[in-house]
């Protein structure tokens, strides 16, 4: 598994609810949380679980690209 940083955007396996599947990483440790770039809902995750789940790790973007 890929490093995974604060601030990385994820792209997970499944798409969210609201039609999207790409995230921001808000919290790591135990758990990780997440949130949905689209409509700013958070997920909290453990790692096996999250690990499973994500499809590909962005890295961090800046909010002016």
């Amino acid at each position: 598994m890929q490093k995974i940083n604060l601030n990385d955007e994820v792209i997970m396996k499944k798409p969210h609810a609201c039609k999207t599947n790409l995230w921001t990483i808000t919290r790591i440790g135990v758990d990780v949380k997440i949130k949905c770039k689209n409509c700013g809902r958070e997920v909290m995750l453990d790692r096996m679980e999250f690990e499973k789940k994500v499809k590909k790790i962005m890295g961090e973007k800046n909010e002016n690209e």
